[in-house]
C-alpha cells in the first residue's frame, strides 16, 4: 500500500506542484545546494558529500546523493563551485550537473556581499513501466522509458558577517518544461506535464556568544513556491568543536541534527526526521554528510557561525 501511496504523491508532483527538488536538512551547512551565491564562502577550498534517504521503508522512495566543491580565486573577490546530485523518486530519477559564480563585494571590515548565478544540466530519466495505471486504453508510450534534458539557471544574494548571514535564491529561473505528453481516453484529452517550478528560497541566521564554549545560533529559512512553507532551526555550536540543533518543517514536523569537527578540517553531519500527523505514515529519514576543508585557516573553523 505505501508504494501505491508514494506513485500516487509522484503523480501529484507531476501535475501540480510537490516534491521536485532534493529535501535538505544540513544545507545550513552547505548553502550552495540552494544558493549560487554562497561559492567562496568559506574562504577555503571546500569539499562536501551528502547522502539522504527519505521515508526509509517506502520502496521507490527518495534517494538523494549530492557532491558539491567551492572556493574563493582572484584574492577572494570571485567564488566558484560545481555540484553534481543524483536524485531518485519513484520512477523519476535525476542526474545533474551544475556551475556557480559568484562575484565577493567586501561592504567594510565586517560584511560581504556576494551575488552569484547558476547554471547546470539537468538529466531526467521516467521509468514509467513501473506504474501501474487503471485505465488499460492508456498509450503505451507510457509505459516506456523516456529520457530528457533541460538546461536550468538559478540566482542568489548572500549577505554576511561572521556572526549573521542572509540569503535570498531562485532557481528554476526559466521554469524548463521537462516533459509533456497528451493522451485521449474515451475522447476526453489528458495531459502529463512535468515542468520544473521556480523555488525562492530566504534564509536567516545570527549567533549568539552565551559562553566562551557556548554559541546559541537559530536560523529561518522560508521555501516559496506555488504557497510557502518555513524551516525554524535553533542550535548550539558547543566548545567550538560540535553543533547540535533541533528544527521543524511547517506542515511536515520536527527533527535533529549534528555536525562534529574531527578536525580543523574533517567535519561530519547528521540528522534524522520524522514527520507528524499523516507525514508520520511515511516514515523516518536520515541524512548524513562529510566535508573537508583545505587550506582552511583555524580561525575560520571555531568562528562561531554556520558558514
Amino acid at each position: 500500500m505505501k508504494k501505491y501511496i508514494l506513485y500516487l504523491f509522484l503523480l501529484s508532483s507531476l501535475l501540480i506542484k510537490s516534491q521536485q527538488d532534493p529535501q535538505y536538512n544540513l544545507y545550513q551547512f552547505n548553502q550552495m545546494v540552494i544558493n549560487p551565491a554562497y561559492a567562496g564562502a568559506r574562504n577555503a577550498l571546500a569539499v562536501v558529500g551528502t547522502v539522504r534517504n527519505q521515508w526509509v521503508g517506502i520502496d521507490g522512495a527518495p534517494k538523494t546523493n549530492c557532491l558539491s566543491i567551492h572556493a574563493p580565486i582572484a584574492n577572494n573577490k570571485l567564488g566558484v563551485g560545481a555540484t553534481i546530485i543524483n536524485d531518485a523518486l519513484g520512477p523519476r530519477v535525476n542526474n545533474g550537473i551544475y556551475g556557480n559564480i559568484a562575484y565577493i563585494m567586501p561592504l567594510n571590515n565586517k560584511w560581504k556581499l556576494s551575488a552569484g548565478i547558476g547554471a547546470g544540466l539537468s538529466m531526467f530519466r521516467f521509468n514509467f513501466n513501473q506504474l501501474q495505471f487503471k485505465s488499460a486504453e492508456i498509450n503505451t508510450q507510457l509505459y516506456e522509458n523516456q529520457r530528457m534534458s533541460v538546461i536550468d539557471l538559478s540566482a542568489g544574494l548572500f549577505l554576511r558577517t561572521d556572526k549573521f548571514f542572509l540569503g535570498i535564491s531562485r532557481t528554476h529561473l526559466s521554469s524548463p518544461s521537462v516533459y509533456r505528453y497528451n493522451n485521449v481516453i474515451n475522447t476526453v484529452n489528458s495531459t502529463l506535464n512535468y515542468q520544473l517550478k521556480p523555488h525562492t528560497f530566504v534564509t536567516i541566521g545570527k549567533s549568539f556568544m552565551l559562553s566562551e564554549n557556548v554559541v546559541f545560533a537559530p536560523s529561518l529559512t522560508l521555501r516559496l513556491i506555488q504557497s510557502g512553507n518555513a524551516d525554524v532551526n535553533l542550535n548550539f555550536f558547543l566548545f567550538k568543536k560540535i553543533w547540535l540543533g533541533v528544527f521543524t518543517k511547517s506542515n511536515y514536523g520536527p527533527g535533529f541534527l549534528m555536525q562534529y569537527y574531527i578536525t580543523n578540517h574533517l567535519r561530519v553531519g547528521y540528522s534524522y526526521d520524522t514527520g507528524i500527523s499523516d507525514a508520520r505514515r511515511l516514515g523516518a529519514s536520515h541524512e548524513v554528510m562529510i566535508g573537508i576543508d583545505f587550506n582552511t585557516r583555524k580561525a575560520k573553523i571555531v568562528s562561531p557561525r554556520f558558514l
